[in-house]
């Protein structure tokens, strides 16, 4: 009978903290990504494949990509969140858009999954896979 809850519980934080990750890409905040991700995380990207291996890597791409003339600005929204009913993991699904310019002109979308762990009471990524579709 807890499980629903707990699994609600997880869902709404991991959607917040996803919420968040999307308001500091807007934000150009390359220091509010790093406590969303795990220290060994890692995220294949979408138009190339490339490999970013653990939190700092990861932050160091964020921030190269914010001080870029005109950054492009990265929207991921969940379309469903499955919770491990056994440990403290669970999947995303969803879409991404890439927007670029002052006009936010939509330039690339696909779709991506992540996965996040619990650690320490916070939800985290561990791993996050992208797929450019258009």
């Amino acid at each position: 009978m807890t499980a629903p809850v707990q699994n609600a519980a997880a869902e709404l934080a991991i959607r917040t903290r996803r919420a968040a990750f999307n308001r500091a890409i807007a934000d150009r905040d390359a220091n509010a990504i790093a406590p969303i991700l795990a220290r060994d995380c890692v995220m294949l990207t979408g138009t190339d494949s490339a490999v970013i291996a653990g939190r700092m890597a990861q932050v160091k791409v964020w921030r190269r990509e914010f001080a870029a003339r005109s950054p492009a600005i990265y929207v991921r929204t969940p379309e469903a969140i499955t919770v491990s009913p056994v440990e403290p993991i669970a999947l995303e699904s969803g879409v991404w858009q890439g927007m670029d310019g002052p006009d936010g002109q939509l330039t690339s979308h696909g779709v991506y999954t992540a996965k996040w762990r619990e650690s320490d009471g916070d939800w985290v990524i561990e791993a996050e896979i992208f797929v450019t579709l258009g």
